[in-house]
């Protein structure tokens, strides 16, 4: 599904600035993966996102989505194939636009549009339809500017907005990291939902080891640019915080320094 084939990236080469950010990384994902990635600061974690969705490109290595090189293809042909959600609430949505329209211009991605939006009374069912999933009394709200909705409303909103044509690849970088303890769980819980409903091949950035270790079935670790744990199955079955925080020193040779994932 996923092929990520020894992949780089250096950010200002030959300068006094020169910083690998990501060093020959590769990762396979098969059709329906759900891998979650830890990391400290500086591992590489968004450098891979950016690089993936066409932020960014490679220095060299090959990416390819379902069986398509996806390598040098611009960001915006790669957004018909792969949904991304930021930490931020602020992105994903346009704030000045109601959620019927926001959730429109999510829904035609990829399809032909003609001469409209799409703001049909069929659709506007669906739309009512899918948004009352959320629990979050929104689908009462198709008229409402999505700036006047709260973090966590708008978070579940991006999410819906990046999963209402189901996408090849969903990119989630630290997306409920933004929010309160007790909105982020609804939103994690909420995207786990989705993502099993709809079998969609996800990978998840994420500053909390147990969470991390909660969803999905995989979860790698990256360290200096590349990835240096990567555990599924009985191997990561009953796993701790300690004990991944343990085969990081062993892996590293050096201790985790981000307090914010060990406590989190």
């Amino acid at each position: 599904m996923l092929e990520i084939r020894n992949i780089s990236k250096t950010f200002y080469p030959k300068t006094v600035n020169e910083r690998v950010a990501i060093r020959d990384l590769s990762l396979s994902l098969p059709e329906g993966d759900f891998v979650t990635v830890i990391g400290g600061n500086g591992a590489g974690k968004s450098t891979l996102f950016n690089l993936i969705a066409g932020s960014l490109m490679v220095d060299s290595g090959q990416i390819l989505l379902d069986g398509q090189d996806i390598t040098y293809l611009p960001e915006y042909k790669r957004a018909f194939k792969i949904g991304r959600l930021f930490q931020d609430p602020l992105k994903g949505t346009a704030p000045s636009m109601t959620i019927e329209e926001n959730l429109s211009l999510a829904y035609l991605r990829g399809r032909s549009r003609g001469l409209s939006w799409g703001l049909s009374k069929k659709n506007e069912a669906f739309f009512k339809e899918i948004l009352s999933t959320l629990d979050l009394g929104l689908e009462n709200r198709l008229k409402s500017k999505v700036g006047l909705l709260s973090g966590g409303q708008r978070q579940a909103i991006t999410l819906l907005m990046a999963t209402i044509a189901t996408p090849k690849l969903l990119l989630l970088d630290e997306h409920t990291a933004a929010l309160d303890p007790g909105t982020a769980d609804k939103v994690l819980n909420l995207t786990k939902r989705i993502v099993a409903e709809n079998k969609i091949t996800t990978i998840m950035i994420t500053h909390n080891i147990t969470s991390a270790l909660e969803c999905g079935n995989r979860t790698i670790m990256m360290e200096d640019g590349n990835i240096i744990l990567d555990l599924a199955g009985e191997e990561r079955k009953n796993k701790t915080v300690e004990d991944i925080l343990t085969l990081f020193r062993e892996k590293s040779k050096k201790e985790f320094d981000n307090d914010r994932m060990i406590l989190g």
